[in-house]
């Protein structure tokens, strides 16, 4: 009596993980064409965006001044403009500390505004009739115009 045996070998093929280099290698070649020139020793790079701040810490900065392009790499972080705020004041010049009071006064005249916007929307929800269970929205806008 013969006995079989299978022995079953499974080869896995391992995956090659195909990075960006591709994307990487045309970008670097066009940025090259454009003629961008390394900033050295950028500590952190802020983009306002509304009541958002994009921040770039220690970020690689290059720049061609001629073709007006900025590049600016690294890993982004996403704040509120209130938390940034405190650490960045110190950094403003004379003249962005006026840019800067006068933005803070549009600011205060939006909050302003939309405070003002929503005491008219509840005053004017005065004139919608309320509905009672079993009643009709139609047969009550009629009793009210009569």
């Amino acid at each position: 009596m013969k006995q079989m045996c299978f022995i079953l070998f499974v080869r896995k093929k391992k995956a090659v993980h195909k990075t960006g280099t591709t994307d990487d290698k045309r970008l670097q070649s066009t940025l090259k064409r454009v003629g961008v020139n390394t900033i050295p020793a950028i500590e952190e790079v802020n983009i306002f965006k509304d009541d958002l701040v994009i921040q770039f810490v220690n970020p690689k900065v290059q720049a061609s001044i001629a073709a007006n392009t900025w590049v600016v790499s690294g890993s982004p972080q996403t704040k509120k403009l209130q938390d940034v705020l405190p650490g960045i004041i110190n950094q403003l010049g004379p003249d962005n500390m006026e840019h800067l009071k006068r933005i803070a006064e549009e600011m205060q005249k939006q909050v302003a505004a939309a405070g003002a916007t929503a005491q008219a929307k509840e005053e004017n929800d005065d004139d919608v009739p309320e509905l009672v269970p079993g009643e009709n929205f139609e047969e009550v806008a009629q009793e009210t115009k009569a």
